[in-house]
């Protein structure tokens, strides 16, 4: 074999040289492929009790896990030789087009993440043409997030408080700020045993233990933003002092039955969803209701460990009360292919957190964009090795449960 050497103008065409990029955010964010390459950037750059307060769920953390499993277990099934040189991801959600089948969903102490907190997630899912939850203990003031993102679509979510009128003067500037739906969530008497916020002390402000102290020596950028940015405010608060246990414990009503629910459809001018719903019979009475939707969730794994994962409930919640109102769904999203098997197996929508909470982490509001980003890429590319050209086209046939746990007779 006759060899020589390769001339300039021959190798011009084979080898393209990457422009080198300056900013460090940017070339790590651009690193990430997937939601666990943002996890694995999130727990480099934030302290432990943070981290694992957004990564963590309850006591065993068992129903996280099996939600997690059943979309691994899924088994896409592809039609061939479709045109799917175009696709559409949109559909009208409570009344209004959404640009992409997930939302941001309500998460608590987000700047305590990353100091951009709900600032940074309004803002990405504004640009990004999806809606974005506030949690009434998000530490942005409901004001803050309309002022932040005036052209977006927000929701509030609720926990009922104790004191009746304190939650009622929340959906009153919910709805004054112009947020148009509001989340009840209802899977929260009381908090759930989320071991690694114990072990790791999580209090507001932060516990300054010399295990603190210790692993954030390497992480010098969250305590700088942290120390040189607003002091934390809540959504439902001028201010809070106390521990995350003394807060839960002054949020979540043991007592709220559907008759509050009942004296709060009277009351909010928008849509109305009921977040935490974990079988057929409540879907089915939240229906009568007359409620606009609901979300099918166990609380991110982070309530009752061992409850109902939300995706084997799916088919039958949908098939019960589809027809009525929207059925949606959360926990255990953590890619595109998760949300398309989602709205496959009968979903109208879904919902992020823990994805968007460790885009958050990896690089504030880019971070954040990268999530949207990655996400959508992930659905466009799955709809169209699928067959589809848009959501409404994907049905139950397109995904095969395999099976792993099943009740034993």
């Amino acid at each position: 074999m006759k060899r020589q050497l390769p001339k300039r103008h021959d190798l011009a065409p084979l080898l393209k040289f990457k422009k080198p990029e300056m900013s460090p955010k940017k070339r790590r964010l651009e690193k990430a492929l997937t939601i666990d390459d943002l996890r694995t950037i999130a727990k480099r750059r934030t302290p432990k009790a943070a981290f694992d307060y957004t990564d963590g769920a309850a006591d065993g953390e068992v129903s996280l896990a099996r939600a997690r499993e059943a979309f691994a277990d899924v088994q896409f099934n592809p039609a061939i030789l479709r045109d799917v040189s175009s696709v559409d991801t949109s559909r009208e959600v409570l009344g209004k087009r959404v640009a992409l089948p997930f939302g941001i969903a309500p998460t608590g102490f987000t700047r305590m993440m990353q100091a951009e907190g709900e600032v940074a997630g309004a803002q990405a899912a504004a640009a990004a043409g999806i809606p974005f939850a506030l949690s009434t203990m998000g530490t942005t003031s409901i004001e803050g997030v309309a002022a932040a993102s005036p052209g977006g679509r927000n929701w509030f979510q609720l926990y009922m408080w104790k004191d009746r009128d304190r939650s009622m003067a929340l959906v009153d500037r919910a709805a004054a700020a112009g947020f148009d739906t509001l989340l009840v969530t209802v899977d929260v008497p009381v908090a759930g045993a989320r071991l690694r916020d114990v072990r790791n002390g999580m209090t507001i402000p932060p516990t300054l233990s010399a295990r603190t102290v210790v692993n954030a020596i390497p992480r010098p950028a969250w305590w700088i933003n942290f120390l040189t940015t607003e002091p934390l405010a809540f959504a439902s608060l001028d201010a809070w002092s106390g521990t995350v246990a003394d807060l839960l414990d002054t949020m979540f009503d043991p007592t709220v039955t559907y008759q509050d629910l009942e004296w709060i459809r009277s009351q909010w001018p928008g849509k109305i969803s009921v977040k935490g719903v974990q079988s057929v019979d409540d879907a089915r009475r939240l229906a009568d209701a007359g409620v606009d939707a609901i979300v099918l969730s166990n609380h991110g794994g982070r309530q009752l460990d061992r409850a109902p994962v939300p995706f084997h409930l799916l088919p039958q919640v949908v098939k019960e009360v589809g027809s009525d109102l929207e059925v949606h769904l959360d926990t255990g999203i953590m890619s595109g292919q998760d949300i398309v098997a989602a709205i496959a197996h009968g979903a109208h929508f879904t919902m992020i957190g823990r994805a968007y909470l460790y885009g958050l982490m990896a690089g504030g509001r880019d971070g954040v964009d990268r999530t949207i980003e990655i996400l959508q890429g992930q659905v466009e590319r799955t709809m169209r090795l699928l067959g589809v050209t848009s959501l409404d086209e994907l049905e139950p046939t397109h995904v095969t449960t395999l099976q792993r746990l099943a009740p034993r007779s």
